[in-house]
């Protein structure tokens, strides 16, 4: 059980827990999730046995982009609560042996923040270079730059007659990096977290922050790293904190340059190269294309093996801005319980640190919606009218926003199947899942072979089998395309690892008897495996060595 590596850090051994504050519990009857809300779920998180906490942003925020758009980063947004409350929040899961990672956003501010006023008031403001100011061409943009959220990414100010960059919302002026006034306010700012006692960081966007708008250069700029080493050094350089950074355009080359421990930047990315294997190459994510199983095996396989020692990953199927998987990937009808079995051993076998977004550990699902007037998600929103405006027809639009749009994952917790779904005694911000009634953390507590107990026991293993942290990943090639198995090798040891991604029925073949199964979404025996037929949606872990654990 010794570890191979000496330098461990608790987040290679932890699994993390997303929270979408505004979803995740109500303890005020305003239909809106808050601080106070998280602390009442605690020892539910306890039980499941994660390390960490993810909170999506609780500070001060008009909510054009539900809280990613930030007024004041040493307040906390009314309706979450106070900073008394985030003090306490922070403080009880530390007794339970939870770490809060805050959601962080340094690429831009909110246009209601001081610093974006003053910028605005004048030419010569000492805060005008905050920002990203530029004066326009023959009285149109300074160039052909498009926002995230469709348009322009620049917009004219009239008291300057200025244009101030977006890469987001018109009311998200990006921060200029350039000026060094400007870092120091983000480092003094990350130590004011810092000192309260907090785990680390999500760095959203991160990978925009050293960007050349005048060249059009948005992610990975050149002088990005040198902001992020300097970042390092004089905020959690040598606090063995958590940084995790949002990083879009990310290959395995770049994800070392962020990650490999000799650099001093972060301590893991997030990538997103498996995100977009449903999509239509050169496209947007609102255009479709079926999942090939075959494209999914090899960009995990380059993830786990390309990175090697000097980097480390982070592992997901969900978060805020994704759809729900078991809706995406599995099947949300038939084989709910089955696929989102599979979906959890798929990922948790891997190596990197696998994240957790709320309600995916009862296998909550998206839910359809049929009418604008259901929608709150601004992206969804703006493809909407972008969409109708070119013509394309209703049933299209919504069946691309039922498939991707954010809402699916920002439905409020299922706690229970009273009204609302124990979220709120008020009126939800987003509808409540329908399905609440049959998919709710009571019933998955209840029922010792749910999902949340399949959870459970993977953070479990995690925990306890340094082979999972640290092993050598090796893909099994010669299935068919719908079977993803792999093993995991550390010291002597060899774990196989068998996931048949499909409604359908598959062969598989093994010359080797198992030791040991370690986890399954079957009630199999494992120990004579040969030549079987895989149920739709098996997924099974086993032990090859000669002794049992």
């Amino acid at each position: 059980m010794n570890h191979l590596k000496t330098n461990n850090h608790w987040w290679q051994e932890a699994v993390v827990y997303q929270v979408y504050p505004r979803s995740f519990q109500d303890s005020s009857g305003d239909g809106v999730g808050d601080l106070a809300g998280i602390i009442q779920r605690l020892d539910y998180l306890k039980k499941l046995g994660i390390s960490a906490i993810w909170l999506s942003p609780v500070y001060q925020s008009p909510n054009d982009d539900n809280g990613y758009d930030i007024s004041d980063y040493e307040q906390i947004m009314a309706e979450f609560g106070t900073m008394a409350d985030m003090e306490q929040l922070i403080d009880e899961a530390q007794q339970r042996g939870i770490k809060i990672i805050m959601d962080l956003v340094v690429n831009h501010t909110s246009d209601e923040h001081p610093w974006f006023i003053e910028s605005r008031s004048s030419k010569d403001n000492p805060y005008r270079d905050f920002y990203v100011w530029r004066t326009g061409l023959d009285g149109s943009c300074p160039n052909d730059l498009e926002s995230t959220f469709l348009g322009s990414a620049w917009q004219l100010d009239e008291p300057t007659g200025e244009y101030y960059l977006h890469l987001f919302s018109q009311k998200q002026p990006d921060l200029n990096w350039e000026n060094p006034n400007v870092r120091q306010a983000i480092y003094d700012m990350m130590n004011f977290w810092i000192d309260k006692g907090i785990g680390g960081f999500r760095m959203d966007v991160i990978d925009l922050v050293g960007k050349i708008p005048d060249q059009k250069i948005t992610g990975n700029g050149p002088k990005l790293h040198d902001y992020l080493q300097e970042m390092n050094a004089q905020t959690f350089g040598g606090k063995d904190l958590l940084t995790v950074g949002e990083t879009w355009g990310a290959t395995p080359e770049i994800a070392k340059l962020y990650s490999d421990p000799k650099r001093n930047e972060l301590s893991m990315v997030f990538q997103f190269e498996h995100v977009g294997l449903d999509e239509q190459p050169g496209k947007s994510k609102w255009d479709l294309r079926p999942l090939q199983i075959r494209e999914l095996k090899n960009v995990f396989s380059k993830w786990q093996t390309e990175l090697g020692d000097q980097g480390w990953n982070s592992l997901f199927w969900n978060n805020h801005d994704l759809p729900r998987i078991v809706s995406r990937w599995g099947n949300d009808s038939t084989y709910r319980i089955q696929s989102a079995k599979m979906l959890a051993i798929l990922l948790h076998m891997l190596k990197g640190t696998p994240y957790i977004y709320q309600g995916e550990e009862i296998g909550m699902t998206n839910r359809v919606i049929q009418d604008i007037a259901e929608m709150e998600d601004i992206e969804s929103k703006q493809m909407y009218a972008d969409r109708r405006q070119k013509g394309y027809s209703q049933t299209e639009i919504f069946a691309s926003i039922n498939a991707k749009g954010r809402d699916n994952a920002r439905t409020p917790m299922q706690w229970d199947d009273t009204e609302n779904a124990g979220f709120t005694t008020g009126i939800p911000w987003l509808a409540v899942n329908e399905n609440y009634h049959e998919i709710n953390v009571a019933q998955a507590l209840a029922d010792k072979n749910s999902i949340f107990y399949t959870y459970q026991k993977l953070i479990e293993l995690r925990k306890n089998h340094p082979l999972i942290i640290w092993g050598s990943f090796e893909l099994v090639e010669d299935t068919t395309e719908e079977v993803f198995a792999y093993y995991r090798h550390y010291q002597g040891e060899s774990w196989l690892i068998v996931c048949n991604f499909s409604d359908q029925e598959q062969g598989f073949s093994l010359d080797k008897t198992p030791s040991e199964t370690i986890i399954t979404n079957t009630e199999k025996d494992y120990k004579q495996l040969f030549d079987r037929t895989l149920e739709p949606y098996e997924a099974f872990v086993v032990n090859l060595s000669n002794h049992a654990r």
